[in-house]
């Protein structure tokens, strides 16, 4: 294997540079006219600096000082340039200015130069064109003074690269936003939903759609809970997408460990946007003439099968992440159906509406039972059933909903609206006309025969 052998800095670059003109001398035992000759003639030669697109020659004093540096020292190091005792320290400004402009930093360090400068312009400190940024930015270099975001100011704590221990340990959600495509005459925006696991970057689900809302991350999940089993904890960002009460109701009751980033922080999530990077690079800006989301899909799926779940991955050490992710050895945490559609059920109490019709996930579902209509009862259903399956809870019976359609509703025969109940086995001969019925051989009472009117 062949190694480049390279310079370390710019510094050995020149004392190279010097070395390779005056070696020849370094070695050589000359009385004092023979090296002054030598001299002379390497004077007249004209040699290229390093970095420079012209050629100059040096004079004797200059060669003659360069093969002294070096006998003395008898080492490379002794033909570095020397650097200034004052770099870095701006020669030009006042030491009052210096101490003002250090402890400006000090106090703002989010502070830019021409922030600086254009504010003690403004203020009469100094005048304008007076002080160049380039002097204070050397000066702040020198006294290490760094500028940083008031962010990272506050936070106060260096980072670090982590890694879940183990595969399912935690798994990472987001959306990316890809381009907006002509599919079926109409432009529709892309937005791909992602899961993917924090030890072995394995993408657990990937999928386009045309909506970036919580159902939509929330099939997705279910999707690939149903496929991969659970993980002990899911990682999102704050967006609205991943902040409902559906999603945390279901990792609550599912035993899943819901945690969010810190706002305005994407770092803390970097292996999840390294993966966008990756997928647009390769995909999504690459997706040639597509008609449907589901070719979309076909080439998200296409992607991931052949160029990235089985490729070597440099975040680990050359392993693949199917390799990192299903080891012979380790077994899902499965979770089944009926768990599933539990951790996504839903109860609430709607009202129904005059015409026996309730609104539920944007559609219409209508009840049978005409006696309900206008009055309050427990709709119940699991986002887990695709495609929803309602029904609502009355005095202990279950009573089906079943979407509205209007046509059969037209020609079809309309139920009662209450309720008849089925009469009783013995008839109590209840009359309350006899109430009004005058009374057979009655008595005249007195004054009966007294008119009233």
């Amino acid at each position: 294997m062949s190694v480049e052998i390279t310079p370390k800095d710019h510094g050995e670059t020149v004392a190279l540079f010097r070395y390779g003109i005056i070696g020849g001398l370094a070695s050589r035992e000359l009385d004092r006219g023979a090296l002054a000759a030598e001299l002379r003639a390497l004077a007249e030669q004209r040699h290229r600096p390093p970095g420079s697109k012209t050629t100059r020659t040096y004079g004797i004093s200059t060669l003659e000082r360069w093969l002294y540096l070096y006998r003395a020292a008898n080492k490379i190091e002794a033909l570095r340039p020397r650097g200034r005792a004052d770099r870095g320290r701006g020669r030009e400004l006042e030491p009052e200015l210096r101490e003002l402009l250090c402890a400006i930093r000090q106090e703002c360090p989010e502070a830019s130069v021409p922030l600086i400068l254009r504010t003690l312009v403004a203020v009469g400190r100094i005048t304008k064109g007076e002080v160049k940024a380039s002097t204070v930015r050397r000066l702040f270099s020198q006294r290490k003074l760094v500028r940083t975001s008031s962010r990272a100011e506050n936070e106060g704590k260096t980072r670090l690269r982590w890694q879940a221990e183990s595969p399912d340990a935690l798994w990472h959600g987001d959306v990316c936003h890809g381009p907006t495509l002509k599919l079926g005459g109409k432009k529709t925006p892309i937005r791909v939903h992602g899961l993917l696991d924090d030890c072995s970057r394995y993408v657990i689900a990937l999928e386009a759609r045309d909506s970036e809302q919580e159902s939509d991350m929330l099939s997705i999940f279910m999707r690939a809970l149903r496929t991969h089993g659970k993980p002990d904890a899911l990682y999102l960002d704050n967006g609205s997408t991943y902040s409902g009460e559906a999603l945390k109701t279901a990792c609550g009751r599912l035993g899943i460990s819901l945690l969010h980033a810190k706002p305005y922080d994407p770092q803390a999530r970097g292996k999840m946007e390294r993966f966008w990077r990756t997928l647009r690079e390769n995909c999504l800006s690459h997706l040639g003439h597509v008609s449907s989301l589901d070719d979309v899909n076909a080439r998200l799926a296409t992607f991931l099968k052949r160029h990235y779940q089985d490729e070597p991955h440099a975040g680990l050490l050359g392993a693949s992440p199917t390799k990192v992710y299903e080891p012979s050895s380790r077994s899902a945490n499965v979770v089944d159906e009926a768990a599933l559609r539990a951790s996504l059920a839903v109860q609430e109490r709607r009202r129904v509406g005059q015409d026996s019709t309730i609104k539920i996930e944007g559609k219409l579902y209508e009840l049978s039972h005409g006696y309900l209509a206008g009055r309050n009862v427990t709709v119940c259903y699991s986002l887990f059933d695709t495609p929803l399956s309602p029904w609502v809870e009355e005095d202990g019976k279950r009573l089906a909903l079943r979407l509205v359609d209007v046509k059969a509703n037209g020609a079809g025969k309309r139920p009662p609206r209450h309720e008849v109940p089925p009469p009783p086995i013995t008839p109590t001969g209840f009359d309350p006309s006899a109430a009004c019925a005058p009374a057979m051989n009655a008595q005249p009472s007195e004054g009966d025969d007294d008119e009233i009117f």
